[in-house]
């Protein structure tokens, strides 16, 4: 179905262009949301006819969305959840946790606005996309840490996963007993010990 844009569209195009998409698409998506209309002759006119102020009500809408843009300067949501030894998240970060920790912090963000492009599954630094308009997007870091102490070391830089390991590692030594025999356990050579004396 060919439809004329009335706001610029991701991988689609700006305001006016005239495109092609999936019927599915533009009936349960375009249309709806007022992105669109279907592209015949009618409408290309009343399209036209209205050009101006479609242009002059997205530069207001832009203008707005440039101001609270500068809000998120720096923004960043610390999110505590419980995971494995591994960092793996029992379940994981949605897009509705951010918007709540987003307008606890003061932000006015909506559910259709947050782009993340895959689900946050384990503790780490993570960048999402917060499209404000079509044509301004922010950035928010996201901290998804076990503990405050932990998310604290995280965003100081520190890989909290691999300190951790190191630390295991560093406290694993292994016993050594130059007289075990090979494949025997602590506890039978400890068995061979109490006998021997009774045979003497």
């Amino acid at each position: 179905m060919d439809v004329i844009l009335l706001e610029r569209v991701e991988k689609l195009g700006a305001i006016g262009d005239v495109v092609k998409v999936k019927d599915g698409f533009a009936r349960n998506f375009l249309l709806p949301n007022k992105k669109a209309l279907r592209a015949n002759e009618a409408n290309r006119k009343v399209f036209e006819a209205n050009r101006a102020r479609i242009e002059s009500d997205n530069a207001n809408r832009r203008g707005e969305a440039e101001k609270e843009a500068g809000s998120f300067k720096d923004a960043s949501v610390t999110l505590i959840r419980q995971a494995s030894n591994t960092g793996q998240l029992y379940g994981s970060v949605a897009v509705r946790d951010l918007i709540e920790a987003l307008v606890a912090d003061g932000h006015k963000v909506t559910k259709s606005q947050v782009v993340l492009d895959k689900p946050i599954k384990s503790i780490g630094l993570y960048t999402v996309r917060v499209a404000l308009h079509p044509e301004v997007t922010v950035t928010v870091k996201v901290n998804v840490a076990r503990s405050p102490e932990e998310a604290e070391m995280q965003a100081s830089g520190v890989d909290v996963m691999s300190s951790m390991f190191e630390r295991d590692e560093a406290g694993f030594v292994e016993d050594y007993d130059p007289n075990a025999e090979p494949g025997a356990t602590a506890e039978v050579q400890a068995d061979t010990a109490e006998e021997a004396p009774a045979q003497g």
